[in-house]
């Protein structure tokens, strides 16, 4: 089997990956900002990662796996820098900023359990490393490398720029960009007379009065800057230096530039020797976007209330369409996209069924058919080849796909079940578990779906059973009658319990 690969984004090239300490695995992921319900943007980014995480821990590394909430700050580089989204959400629902990070968080978890993702193993908050985030603010001021101008604290870009490109450090070293370019194109913004290059960015902003969320500091009240967060919570969970940091593309640049620069100074030394970015989720071809009227919130997607959508799509739907192409791959949405993934998952998870129910032959030794054996042996050791080459999910479901007719043909007889040796059934059964179940996350949504059905027929039964007992027969028949007419027969059992059965 080859060794696990990952593309770089720092290098530019695909790299075999070893972590800094032998069997643990240090990995920082930017998480979402609290500021809005998460919407089918977010979905890649997140899935991508708990891929990364359940492969990483297939491949038997303990990985300390560390995303974090954005609940302060976050305003905009580009065009509206001294917005602070949660301050300016809380306000419009009228709600205390807090509450309203509460309201979102829980919303994002929701979703996080919807697509079967796992918890990271840290979850840190903004606002609960303010302390880290001003120290280190401090370090970065006591160093030459910003300065405090009207109660704001702004990184001097130009001057880490010019000092760290000699380490091979240099700003846009990550995204290659060139400075002098960035100079030239950098529109006016507020409070660029306050800095001493247009390039600059903010690690500490002061705080007008009618900001709602602020700080002490030593600079005055205010809050921090976006991408000094990242920093200060990676250096605290992770370290100086740790394994492995995600994100989406579109964080590249400016943040994980940023935080390189900011850690930089701190550390003496790039932050993470892998960096990790999945490409985009357009739309019909477009950019996301709120004048496209496309931007489609988790909920909505799930139920179909959005007007783009022409029905709602189950999470796991969702989930292995996003697997279905390569995470540095662009992905484009689309009904039709969604409803052929929708197909997809259901016929490869019933062939997953029907594998589970072959008794296989015992002592097997040699196939009935030593040409398909072949085939199938080779497709199958190819699976860890292709997932070890920069997580290449969307080979491994091809390959996976190329067995279900050979699986499906075993059940409808066209194929004799010792037409493979045992020891092939065994490995197709165990390769199909590990990478649907334990490495993709899927699961059955048919079975899910039965049991909650199972849950809520046994609520009705109860309530029928109760009336029986006070000898309502009215409402008892109404239940029996009406279950029945939509599909559903209850029976009453000897021993006084209800059982049901689709008809």
């Amino acid at each position: 089997m080859s060794s696990l690969q990952f593309y770089n984004s720092l290098s530019r090239q695909k790299e075999v990956f070893s972590s800094i300490t032998p069997g643990r695995v240090g990995m920082y992921v930017c998480g979402p900002t609290v500021s809005g319900e998460s919407h089918l943007g977010h979905a890649r980014p997140f899935i991508t990662f708990d891929i990364v995480y359940r492969y990483l821990r297939h491949l038997g590394y303990q990985v300390r796996y560390v995303r974090n909430i954005t609940d302060a700050g976050h305003f905009e580089e580009e065009g509206r820098e001294s917005e602070d989204k949660i301050s300016k959400k809380a306000i419009l629902e009228k709600l205390e900023p807090m509450e309203l990070v509460q309201k979102y968080t829980n919303l994002f978890h929701w979703a996080m359990r919807e697509f079967n993702n796992i918890e990271p193993t840290i979850e840190p908050t903004a606002t609960g490393h303010i302390v880290e985030q001003i120290v280190m603010i401090q370090r970065i001021i006591a160093d030459g490398y910003a300065y405090e101008a009207n109660g704001s604290v702004y990184f001097d870009v130009e001057k880490y720029h010019r000092d760290f490109s000699a380490k091979g450090m240099q700003y846009g070293i990550l995204s290659g960009r060139i400075l002098d370019d960035q100079l030239e194109t950098t529109r006016e913004l507020e409070s660029q007379d306050e800095k001493r290059n247009k390039s600059d960015f903010a690690l500490w902003k002061h705080a007008a009065p009618e900001h709602i969320m602020r700080w002490q500091s030593p600079w005055g009240e205010g809050f921090p800057g976006w991408h000094i967060e990242c920093s200060a919570m990676s250096n605290k969970y992770l370290g100086a230096k740790f394994d492995i940091h995600g994100g989406g593309m579109d964080l590249q640049f400016p943040h994980h530039e940023c935080e390189i620069a900011q850690s930089a100074v701190c550390n003496h030394q790039i932050p993470a020797r892998f960096w990790l970015h999945n490409n985009m989720i357009t739309i019909n071809g477009r950019k996301m976007g709120k004048s496209y009227n496309n931007v489609i919130k988790l909920s909505e997607l799930f139920s179909g209330t959005h007007e783009i959508l022409t029905q709602g799509y189950s999470p796991m739907t969702v989930r292995f369409f996003i697997l279905q192409t390569h995470y540095r791959s662009t992905l484009d949405f689309s009904n039709e996209a969604l409803q052929a993934a929708e197909k997809g998952l259901r016929r490869i998870w019933e062939a997953f069924t029907q594998l589970n129910k072959f008794v296989i032959a015992e002592n097997n030794i040699s196939a009935g058919d030593p040409d398909l054996e072949q085939q199938c042996f080779e497709i199958l050791n190819a699976l860890d080849d292709d997932m070890n080459d920069d997580l290449n999910t969307a080979k491994v479901l091809a390959g996976l796909f190329e067995l279900v007719p050979v699986i499906n043909s075993i059940k409808d007889g066209l194929i004799k079940g010792n037409a493979l040796t045992t020891a092939t059934m065994i490995m197709m059964k165990e390769k199909f578990n590990t990478f649907l179940v334990d490495i993709f996350g899927l699961k059955d949504e048919k079975r899910h779906d039965e049991q909650k059905l199972g849950a809520v027929l046994q609520l009705i039964a109860d309530i029928r059973k109760d009336a029986r007992a006070k000898k309502d027969y009215a409402t008892s028949d109404k239940i029996r009658n009406q279950l029945l007419e939509a599909g559903i027969q209850l029976k009453d059992e000897k021993d006084g319990a209800v059982s049901w059965e689709l008809v």
